[in-house]
């Protein structure tokens, strides 16, 4: 589990395919000299496993669900990401809980600069848009945001100074591909709803059960 503010920009030393799978080498200084085999870091919004530590870089095996549900697929040397480590009970959730399980890849439509901050319009795909509401939040390449709009295939982030200087998110082009996760409290909540209209399905207004 994640909180979604991001610790570290690393850089990506190497990427290799290994059949249907990959093996992915992350240089973070800050993050590598935390962590230990078999903890679970996230790189840009997705939860991996640290298989090596060496230096200032660790290592973590891609399965290949995972590389065909996230972005990690176009990685390759040079490029940079998000780095996050697990939430442990003594550290403050100073954002939401991230499960670092992306729900789909999105892209960057638009980028509108304002006071203070700027303004991201990423595309919603269909399977979210039941969970992407106004105030709410939302994973991008595992940067908590707070969802300031919403249209029908699309929704808008804003990011502060300090995300964009500190997070990859800053120098994202336009039509670049982002991971995305919905809030796992939305989708328990979606889940039981439906399960529950399954077994007691709503009445027309003003009908009781008893004259049902």
């Amino acid at each position: 589990m994640f909180t979604g503010l991001v610790e570290e920009l690393g850089k990506i030393e190497s990427f290799t395919r290994q059949g249907g799978a990959a093996r992915v080498t992350v240089v973070a200084p800050q993050v590598t000299g935390r962590v230990c085999i078999g903890d679970s870091v996230a790189v840009d919004g997705v939860c991996l496993t640290v298989t090596t530590v060496e230096g200032d870089q660790f290592t973590a095996d891609v399965m290949p669900q995972t590389l065909t549900l996230s972005t990690l697929g176009g990685l390759s040397a040079g490029c940079v990401v998000n780095v996050e480590r697990a939430i442990t009970p003594t550290r403050q959730l100073g954002g939401h809980l991230v499960q670092g399980h992306v729900d789909a890849v999105g892209l960057l439509l638009a980028r509108r600069p304002g006071d203070q901050c700027e303004v991201l319009r990423i595309s919603l795909p269909p399977q979210l848009a039941m969970y992407v509401v106004p105030q709410g939040p939302i994973a991008v390449d595992g940067v908590s945001l707070t969802v300031v709009g919403v249209g029908g295939r699309w929704f808008d982030v804003s990011l502060i100074p300090t995300t964009l200087r500190d997070t990859g998110l800053g120098a994202k082009p336009t039509g670049a591909a982002v991971n995305l996760e919905a809030d796992v409290l939305s989708k328990y909540m979606y889940r039981h709803l439906q399960h529950y209209l399954s077994h007691h399905p709503l009445l027309p207004y003003g009908v009781s059960e008893r004259a049902r």
